[in-house]
């Protein structure tokens, strides 16, 4: 029996294995149902906050020549004027966040844990866990049976039954990655729309691009050649923002969907498997990865890192930034989606403010960088 055993050996599992291992847990198994790693290419790009390279970094499992830099954030309106500028030089930091591929992200992460000895076992797919008194009882497929007294889920979504608050935004994020005119010198762009939120990250040389449409739009436009992709996403970019090649299209739909409580006997959920949230603002990982630091912190050379006691102490250190993470990008996704008489002037009027606020701009980057962490 493991101390600990991990569903998912995803960059989200094994960063939370290598911190439990780095608080004194040794007996840490991971479970993951793919034939190994590497083996399913994962075409995600990550937003990746400076406080998620922090953390990474404490692990030896930072991928510094895959990661590109994000020294400032324009944030702008298709219905206005009024803009918000983020700056890295303001916080006198190297950056605000960093871009990495999953695939890279996941090779760092790998190469640490094969040198720190971590057990991984593949071709593992978990069909249902059961506590058993002092243990869990994690079930497999074709009788593979493993017990812990922990089990952690690292992979999945949440089920719709499951959520305790859940939201459809009928919307569908189409991603690509995409080639601009001039070089993006580091500058990420949130461009907010009536048709909802789109962010270019840079990446290498040219931008990952998250477009969220709404999907009774999207069937179009995914049949679409790429000639009229670019030309529809162009139209929908400031005016001094041009992107001239694409590649590499996929999408998938969004929703927002939160466990309110993260943990229950002998199991706790983290990453997707906890909370799904929208893309804007970049938020959803680097709230994983602070969820997975946080609970190796709690449960630090625990001899039963199990207890109820421990898991309700680890659910309640992470509820606020949990609660406010999710309630702010919900928050982003409405308010500059609203059609409301008056919506737009007010929206420019408040990215107008926040850039003639240096203070308050700073406290929303901080926010954004290390979670509730940034609250006084």
């Amino acid at each position: 029996m493991s101390d600990i055993t991990l569903i998912g050996a995803g960059p989200l599992g094994l960063t939370t294995a290598l911190a439990l291992q780095r608080r004194g847990h040794q007996c840490v198994q991971l479970v993951d149902a793919r034939p190994g790693p590497g083996v399913q290419r994962d075409a995600r790009s990550l937003a990746l906050s400076h406080g998620s390279r922090e953390l990474l970094e404490l692990l030896d499992a930072w991928p510094i020549d895959a990661a590109t830099p994000i020294t400032r954030i324009r944030v702008t309106q298709a219905e206005g004027c009024g803009e918000t500028w983020l700056d890295a030089t303001e916080l006198a930091l190297p950056a605000l966040g960093y871009v990495v591929s999953a695939e890279a992200l996941e090779a760092a992460l790998w190469a640490r844990a094969q040198a720190a000895g971590l057990d991984v076992r593949w071709q593992q797919r978990i069909i249902r866990l059961q506590a058993e008194g002092s243990h869990v009882r994690v079930h497999g497929a074709g009788g593979a049976d493993f017990t812990a007294r922990l089990a952690v889920r690292c992979e999945g979504r949440i089920e719709s039954t499951e959520a305790d608050r859940r939201h459809d935004y009928a919307q569908v994020a189409l991603i690509c990655h995409a080639t601009p005119a001039t070089p993006h010198a580091g500058l990420a762009h949130e461009r907010f729309t009536p048709q909802g939120p789109i962010a270019l990250l840079p990446e290498g040389e040219g931008y990952a691009v998250v477009w969220t449409v709404p999907s009774t739009r999207a069937e179009a436009l995914l049949a679409a050649p790429d000639n009229e992709w670019l030309a529809t996403l162009n139209a929908a970019l400031p005016t001094d923002v041009k992107l001239t090649a694409l590649r590499g299209r996929a999408h998938y739909p969004l929703t927002m969907s939160l466990r309110e409580r993260p943990v229950a006997a002998r199991q706790v959920w983290l990453g997707n498997a906890a909370q799904t949230l929208h893309p804007v603002a970049g938020q959803g990982f680097n709230l994983a990865l602070r969820d997975a630091w946080q609970l190796a912190e709690q449960l630090t050379d625990a001899p039963d890192p199990g207890t109820a006691a421990l898991l309700a102490r680890y659910a309640r250190s992470r509820s606020l930034d949990r609660q406010t993470t999710a309630s702010f990008t919900d928050l982003l996704v409405r308010g500059f989606g609203s059609q409301l008489p008056l919506a737009s002037p007010l929206r420019d009027i408040g990215l107008r403010g926040l850039q003639a606020l240096p203070p308050l701009r700073r406290f929303l980057a901080r926010r954004m960088i290390w979670g509730a962490r940034a609250w006084p």
